[in-house]
């Protein structure tokens, strides 16, 4: 072979010689032809191997950072989990993620809602804790936005110590003054390093403001196949599919600056910018609304597990070592498989809150109470 790292060895001083041959000019000849000579200007640049996506070893990692079930262990370890969505139109989106955290083992579930959506999410479930402090343009006057504004984060502050995880977007709407207190709301989260996963209209909110979430290590979006395209087009400048999927979704990862990203699809594919894991376990041809919801409750409750074991203990001999990859994985894992469980028995008829019905044995599947 005369072409080795893209350098023809024919420019090789140890090789020169070898140009006399008639076989070796006709060779380089061809090279030249080709375009891949040794002064060929695409071999000038940096060669990029083609990115390749990981199955991830999921049930590992499920098993790896769901922590055990002990007696000495008090309310709240297990994970205490806010998510800040839902409004009038929407109540059942952040009902179905607050749920599912509870449902996998979280201690604790807030939802910070409109007024308006509070009774009706409070009527799903006794087991929320409901705050009823956001605000719509429409019960606003514009003299008083700014002073509610201030008094919406300054009630939210008071509880941002103790979550261990936000969930943001999951039936918020896409009203102005709405989305506003939102991202104030994000940034003092940023700001006490609190990790923030972030869907739904969280993702219609994000991708219009990229710098909320643009360099912070600790945030993961989970769009689908529509906000996956807008993020692409808002960050890359380009169309979903002009590169190998893996390598353009580093790329994005990496365009927010080290975000997490699950993009969800047949196959889920997970960047940080520094590696792709993919997650191809089997789920359910029934594509009913809400699994989106499941997918981010998991992931937060996943990722707060995560983060706690790895500042308790340090290396878990695990990898990836990122808690949001981590979470991620294990989120997407356990999605897919209680939504095949649910399918299995309910077919055609399957609806989320068949797949949240699943979820406590999917995981006790793999990793089994003591």
């Amino acid at each position: 072979m005369i072409i080795k790292n893209g350098v023809s060895l024919l420019h090789s001083p140890n090789n020169r010689m070898l140009a006399s041959s008639a076989v070796f000019r006709r060779q380089e000849f061809l090279i030249r032809c080709l375009g891949v000579g040794g002064q060929s200007q695409q071999f000038n640049r940096k060669s990029v191997p083609r990115t390749m996506a990981l199955e991830a070893d999921a049930e590992n990692i499920l098993r790896a950072i769901t922590p055990t079930l002990d007696l000495a262990r008090h309310k709240g370890q297990a994970g205490k989990i806010a998510v800040i969505g839902g409004c009038r139109e929407y109540t059942g989106a952040p009902y179905f993620s607050a749920i599912s955290a509870l449902k996998i083992g979280a201690d604790l579930s807030h939802v910070f809602c409109t007024k308006d959506a509070a009774p009706v999410i409070k009527s799903y479930s006794p087991e929320l804790i409901v705050h009823p402090l956001l605000e719509e343009s429409y019960s606003v006057r514009e003299k008083d936005k700014k002073a509610i504004s201030e008094k919406v984060l300054t009630e939210v502050v008071k509880w941002m110590e103790r979550f261990d995880c936000l969930v943001v977007g999951p039936g918020l709407g896409r009203d102005p003054f709405l989305l506003d207190c939102v991202s104030e709301i994000m940034k003092h989260a940023r700001q006490s390093n609190v990790p923030i996963v972030i869907d739904g209209d969280g993702l219609f909110l994000v991708t219009n403001s990229l710098d909320l979430v643009s360099g912070y290590p600790l945030a993961v979006l989970t769009p689908n196949v529509n906000e996956y395209k807008r993020l692409v087009q808002k960050v890359l400048n380009c169309e979903v599919g002009d590169q190998d999927a893996a390598e353009q979704l580093l790329s994005l990862a990496k365009g927010i600056g080290g975000v997490t990203i699950l993009r969800k699809g047949k196959s889920d594919l997970i960047s940080d910018g520094e590696t792709v894991n993919s997650v191809g376990i089997y789920g359910s041809p029934r594509r009913c609304g809400g699994q989106g919801d499941i997918l981010s409750g998991s992931v937060a409750v996943f990722l707060s597990w995560a983060r706690q074991r790895i500042i308790a203990e340090g290396d878990l001999n695990i990898s990836p070592k990122s808690p949001t990859v981590l979470g991620s994985i294990a989120g997407s894992a356990l999605m897919r498989k209680a939504a095949s469980l649910a399918f299995e028995n309910k077919k055609r008829s399957t609806l989320t809150g068949d797949i949240i019905e699943c979820l406590g044995r999917s995981l006790e599947d793999i990793c089994p109470a003591k």
